[in-house]
């Protein structure tokens, strides 16, 4: 192999590496921004669960109610 060929096989290799570390910083910041969004979700769960739980009480106290008053069929 000649000189020219190495130096020119060196300078395809250094431009790859430098799109890998590129590419390397890029997927970097994309798992982040996965993690953050996966965190969020957790959260919105976690929020829609309390409402859902908070539905179910008013309902209950809803029928109590309902059923003292006989506004419901026994």
């Amino acid at each position: 192999m000649t000189h020219e060929a190495a130096n020119r096989i060196s300078g395809h290799l250094k431009r790859i590496q430098g799109r890998l570390s590129t590419i390397e910083v890029g997927l970097g910041d994309m798992k982040l921004r996965v993690s953050s969004m996966e965190q969020h979700q957790s959260q919105l769960l976690t929020m829609l669960c309390g409402l859902n739980q908070r539905t179910d009480r008013f309902d209950e106290r809803l029928s109590r109610i309902e059923r003292r008053l006989d506004l419901v069929e026994a």
